[in-house]
């Protein structure tokens, strides 16, 4: 059985990905899959745990390659406090692809923790949506996530070390590649691009058509 961990971002998924190493009849990953195109992007290996925050923009792809034949978590993290953290990352990708590309025409003197709010209840109002019909899901917040993973662990028949499980969740992981544990692929998708948009547009000019050649 595949297992999907659905979320906004900035919501601890690293944290609960780092805890699902501890489970050893599963493999895990954290955005495994990234910077890949068609069938290949959802092309996860059976009995894998999958956390991947993109994940909530793909759920009608998400329906057709697994349906209901899989286990699927909603991890949520306060709305507000979300929202505060994605409203600090105003030039990265997310909020940058989500007021640039997706709404377009945002109008610069737009609140920044306002349309941070909006992006997370887009995510949030999509991930509700697909697991309306789902028989195997649950949803865990991750400012309790310790009372509630034993219930994960139960329901997807995990074994492994629960202990050190719980151990990551009382920890918390940051996003850089020096704290990652979890596989990803090492094609130059996660290789991270210069800070501030400026840096952003002469990195994606360099190194955006040199990815498909691993370089």
């Amino acid at each position: 059985m595949n297992v999907f961990v659905l979320t906004t971002g900035r919501s601890g998924s690293l944290t609960f990905a780092e805890a699902c190493r501890h489970i050893s009849n599963y493999s895990t990953g954290h955005e495994t899959r990234v910077g890949l195109i068609g069938p290949d992007r959802l092309a996860y290996p059976a009995d894998h745990i999958e956390v991947d925050n993109r994940l909530a923009w793909f759920p009608g792809r998400l329906e057709a390659a697994y349906g209901d034949d899989a286990f699927y978590l909603h991890l949520r993290r306060d709305a507000e406090a979300t929202a505060a953290s994605m409203a600090q990352r105003w030039s990265k990708p997310a909020m940058r692809s989500y007021r640039q590309g997706i709404l377009w025409d945002v109008d610069p003197a737009t609140d920044r923790f306002v349309l941070a709010r909006d992006l997370v209840e887009t995510l949030d109002s999509n991930i509700r949506h697909f697991l309306r019909d789902k028989s195997e899901s649950m949803t865990i917040d991750i400012e309790t996530a310790t009372d509630s993973f034993p219930t994960f662990w139960q329901r997807i028949g995990a074994e492994g070390d629960l202990e050190s499980a719980l151990a990551e969740l009382a920890s918390r992981h940051h996003e850089g590649m020096a704290a990652r544990t979890t596989p990803r692929p090492s094609s130059g998708a996660g290789q991270r691009a210069p800070k501030g948009e400026r840096g952003w547009r002469r990195w994606r000019r360099w190194k955006i058509p040199r990815l498909g050649r691993g370089i």
